[in-house]
């Protein structure tokens, strides 16, 4: 099994070859990726490896689905480990590529390519994000301006950002109705009471695996699943941790909303509180038990009924 790893780049590629190690930097263009293509095929590689970058790889991951050599994305948090479990220190983009090589010769299977469906609904959903973040940061301006012009400007900007915010949802929304089988998981998502359009959105777009995994597996997608940390006869506090860092963020929103307005949520919420735990642990048990209903409705294909009536 021959095998590259790519290390992206703004403006260059680097790839190496395990085994053997033979190496190659091209520029980040399509004759880049062209002259790619021609290093693969003279070295027989049936595998290629390469790093989520922040969005640079869209490019080269596009390129990848086309052709016929079986690619996978990774996380970097995964290629760091397995660096550091061969005692590597040293870094750099040749280094990287190599590592990535190393990395994907290890892996009894290579996970897919994002499905195609998803890129611009993706896109489309980070810039809704960005939008977000800077009302948040322009709200927080406004709260703190000293001078009430200012605060006027940061009130009109707000303004045009929420207009924006609605405007991107609505074409979210369209976008994602031109795909049957989308349009009917936001849907049934929508029918949960409490859970509105944007929280919807983030469930289909962020999790595709959605409604073809267990509880567990969807807990822990999300982010929201508490993980052992025990050692010998000591048993320690159970926390939550990784998962998809956006749609965790939606879904935390999502199960404030639905704490208050959902009445099965909130009743899970209120028990919580009962028992003594905190605000913060009852709201992420709320989103867990959200992400777990979500992904049950998917699966079975039907609307939500509730427990309790209102």
């Amino acid at each position: 099994m021959i095998c590259a790893g790519i290390d992206v780049a703004k403006k260059s590629l680097e790839a190496v070859i395990d085994p053997g190690g033979a190496h190659v930097s091209v520029p980040y263009t399509a004759a880049g990726l062209k002259r790619l293509d021609a290093f693969f095929g003279e070295h027989g590689v049936t595998r290629i490896g390469f790093e989520a970058s922040g969005g640079y790889e869209w490019m080269l991951l596009t390129h990848l689905r086309r052709g016929a050599i079986a690619a996978a994305r990774f996380q970097p948090g995964q290629v760091r480990h397995f660096a550091r479990s061969r005692l590597r220190r040293a870094k750099n983009d040749r280094l990287d590529a190599a590592i990535i090589a190393a990395f994907t010769a290890s892996q009894a299977a290579m996970p897919p390519l994002p499905d195609a469906r998803f890129d611009e609904l993706n896109a489309e959903l980070t810039y809704l994000e960005q939008v977000e973040d800077q009302i948040a940061r322009l709200k927080t301006m406004a709260e703190t301006a000293r001078l009430a012009a200012h605060r006027r400007l940061y009130e009109s900007d707000i303004a045009r950002l929420d207009k924006r915010r609605a405007e991107r949802i609505a074409l979210a929304v369209k976008l994602l109705a031109q795909d049957e089988a989308l349009a009917h998981r936001l849907a049934l998502l929508v029918s949960i009471r409490g859970v509105g359009v944007r929280t919807a959105l983030a469930f289909v777009i962020r999790l595709p695996e959605l409604g073809s995994v267990s509880r567990e597996e969807v807990a822990s997608l999300v982010g929201v699943a508490p993980f052992d940390n025990d050692t010998g006869e000591t048993r320690r506090k159970r926390h939550v941790h990784g998962g998809r860092m956006r749609l965790r963020k939606s879904v935390f929103m999502g199960a404030f909303c639905a704490s208050k307005w959902n009445l099965d949520l909130k009743a899970h919420y209120q028990r919580l509180r009962a028992k003594g735990k905190t605000h913060l642990c009852a709201t992420i048990a709320v989103a867990r038990k959200l992400a777990i209903l979500a992904n049950t409705i998917v699966a079975r294909g039907t609307p939500w009924t509730p427990a309790h009536k209102s």
